[in-house]
């Protein structure tokens, strides 16, 4: 008996449901730009706090390209040529200055601000109630990010770990294989940076590290391509602070699209079409058993 269209096509269908999947993904980073742009209420987080940071930022990516970029650029040039010497050290320099940055200054200074992001953004999306538990509320306040107070419990962004230097570290050397070194690199760190993207949404659901876990695996495809494009602005010299709050905002959205349909799943059968999105869209609820 010949196999059926239905059965024929599948592997189509599953490979546009992946492309679909990771184009979704990826356009986050992008679109929290410009949601960030269009809230003026978040100027002020980054103009107060992390402004300072960025022209720090300029003048560490200023010496590093000045004393280390044409030793490098030469290294790469015997293996490589000048085309891929040129790309492979620019992507490598700006992979070191990363590094000193997030060593210095993002677990100290700038998680903060990323907590404030996020929860104004959840706000924006109507979830005071996911954040009220976790922190003081001026519900009276003109908008989401003077209406947030001191956190009542510990409240994180992405928990800091000198491990995930050390992998960042680690994954540099990437840069001296030609062609594919660069595009590892930036897709290996920027899947980490995509899993910790949604820590703060997990802590204030109340889900427990197994759980976290299991769903972050669940969903690392989406992960690996919100992480790249995150990690790609990341890149950016002198923008990359900016770049790290408007992809806040971008995490943001995507979990408060996630808790928006967890929301409306409650209290009803699950259908068809519910399973479709869950699989994509709410790992945190895929072994419904309904």
């Amino acid at each position: 008996m010949p196999p059926s269209t239905h059965t024929l096509t599948r592997p189509f269908h599953h490979l546009a449901h992946l492309l679909s999947r990771a184009a979704r993904a990826a356009w986050y980073p992008i679109h929290g730009i410009w949601y960030f742009l269009r809230h003026p209420e978040f100027y002020p987080i980054f103009v107060g706090r992390l402004l300072p940071l960025s022209i720090i930022s300029f003048l560490v990516y200023f010496i590093l390209f000045t004393f280390t970029f044409i030793p490098q650029f030469l290294l790469l040039y015997i293996f490589q040529g000048r085309a891929g010497a040129l790309i492979n050290t620019t992507v490598l320099v700006l992979g070191e200055g990363l590094v000193l940055i997030q060593a210095l200054f993002e677990g100290l200074f700038v998680d903060e601000c990323r907590v404030d992001i996020f929860d104004a953004t959840l706000i924006n999306h109507g979830f005071v109630d996911l954040i009220a538990p976790q922190r003081v509320l001026f519900v009276d306040a003109p908008n989401s990010v003077k209406m947030l107070g001191k956190p009542t419990s510990r409240a994180e962004y992405s928990p800091f770990s000198w491990t995930q230097i050390f992998e960042l570290v680690a994954c540099l050397p990437l840069n001296l294989i030609p062609y594919i070194g660069t595009p590892a690199f930036i897709m290996i760190t920027g899947s980490r940076v995509g899993k910790l993207s949604h820590y703060r949404w997990y802590k204030l659901r109340g889900i427990d590290k197994k759980t976290m876990k299991r769903d972050l695996n669940f969903k690392s495809w989406d992960y690996l391509w919100f992480g790249t494009v995150a990690m790609i602005l990341q890149l950016i010299p002198v923008l990359s602070f900016f770049f790290l709050l408007t992809t806040t905002s971008a995490a943001a959205m995507w979990a408060a699209k996630m808790e928006e349909l967890s929301r409306v799943r409650v209290g009803r059968p699950v259908t068809a079409q519910d399973r479709v999105e869950q699989e994509t869209d709410d790992p945190v609820y895929h072994d419904d058993p309904v």
